[in-house]
């Protein structure tokens, strides 16, 4: 990734709380051709997530603690926050001495937006507040949220507002939080009273239906775009009497991650 910065845009997107075990049926099932066309090969790969909820994890992710490919060994890292005695960084690796990716790339020029989906990018609580205060622009409203059957849509007629003011000879780093596989996702199934695997099923259905536009969008600025794609953990649906996630179970640790380059007029 080092050889990327300032010559490329960056998106990472996070699919909150998405299953592996439903991600990679429903691309194996032609269900969600969106995502598999974009997907190296048209697959998910299988990692572990640094953490069991949102909150933990993303402060791994902008860490430089992404998932970690589920093969033993010594993975090198994309990006990395300095400190001693780190492992896992490489040739290829973007080494930086902040603490966080966003404050690392606006340090070099970037434009950092944030467009959050669950509870902790609400910025109404000092809590909600701590994940978008690392990014010089951050956006979240009710409808980006849980309980709204149209939170991509809304995340991405907001993201189209904004693009615009964005100079386009400045690099942006763009992060995205999905909130739509996340419980409550009933009202995702028509006809579903409670949450269920069905119900978060159709919630990946959904959001594939949308990620043709927020491809369209990044491009869109006529910069090639690399882009990571992940959960940042599952959840349970009764599997060993557990629901919902913040436990150590499979289900919950076990997530899809991808990475790629978005080149403008693909999408």
């Amino acid at each position: 990734m080092r050889s990327l910065i300032g010559g490329h845009d960056l998106l990472l997107v996070t699919l909150d709380t998405l299953r592996y075990d439903v991600a990679v049926a429903e691309a194996a099932a032609g269900r969600t051709p969106n995502l598999a066309r974009a997907l190296p090969g048209g697959r998910w790969e299988r990692r572990h997530s640094p953490a069991s909820f949102t909150y933990a994890a993303h402060h791994a992710f902008f860490a430089g603690f992404l998932p970690t490919p589920a093969g033993p060994g010594r993975h090198e890292r994309l990006y990395a926050a300095a400190f001693p005695g780190s492992e896992t960084s490489g040739a290829e690796t973007w080494v930086f001495d902040e603490p966080d990716l966003p404050t690392a790339l606006a340090g070099v020029g970037y434009h950092t937006l944030c467009l959050g989906g669950v509870g902790f990018f609400n910025r109404h609580s000092p809590l909600g507040a701590v994940l978008p205060g690392l990014f010089a622009e951050a956006h979240w409203e009710s409808e980006f949220g849980v309980t709204s059957p149209t939170c991509l849509d809304a995340q991405l007629d907001r993201l189209a507002e904004v693009l615009p003011r964005v100079p386009a000879t400045r690099p942006l780093f763009t992060f995205l939080n999905v909130a739509a596989m996340h419980q409550p996702n009933r009202h995702h199934l028509p006809g579903a009273e409670v949450d269920s695997l069905a119900s978060h099923t159709a919630a990946l259905r959904y959001v594939d239906g949308r990620i043709d536009r927020l491809f369209n969008l990044v491009t869109g600025r006529g910069r090639p775009v690399f882009t990571i794609i992940c959960s940042d953990h599952g959840t349970a649906y009764g599997e060993d009497g557990h629901t919902g996630h913040r436990i150590g179970h499979d289900v919950v640790w076990t997530v899809p991650y991808a990475h790629f380059t978005l080149r403008p007029g693909e999408w």
